[in-house]
């Protein structure tokens, strides 16, 4: 197996840390832009997209500032939302790091800019 790079993008996003992160830490908020369907038990997360499902575990939360999910299936493979609040402007960004085999970096990148948009049209932002 290839191994993995590292891809971090960032977005600035106009609305609350807490409104955000509820959008990345619920299932209901997942649910409206992240995947089709997502259930939770415990602090296991399960995505569904169209037919096919992943499973990932809430491995590192801190309330309104970050969440990770560890893959189950992919040993040391996690993605991780960072909300950040410039203290001059006051803008409130989100970082997106996601792990990507060297070749596919560019669909990453280009599918989370297409669910970055969905969630900013979400929030209307």
């Amino acid at each position: 197996m290839a191994d993995k790079v590292k891809v971090q993008l960032e977005y600035v996003i106009n609305c609350s840390p807490k409104v955000l992160y509820n959008r990345l830490s619920t299932a209901s908020g997942l649910s409206e832009w992240f995947a089709d369907d997502v259930r939770i038990k415990g602090k296991l997360f399960t995505f569904i997209w169209n037919d096919s499902e992943q499973t990932a575990e809430m491995s590192l939360r801190k309330e309104n500032v970050m969440v990770r999910f560890t893959w189950v299936d992919e040993e040391d493979t996690y993605f991780e939302f960072k909300i950040t609040r410039d203290e001059l402007t006051g803008d409130v960004s989100l970082l997106i790091i996601d792990f990507s085999d060297e070749d596919e970096v560019e669909e990453t990148e280009e599918l989370w800019n297409s669910q970055v948009s969905d969630l900013k049209h979400v929030l209307g932002s």
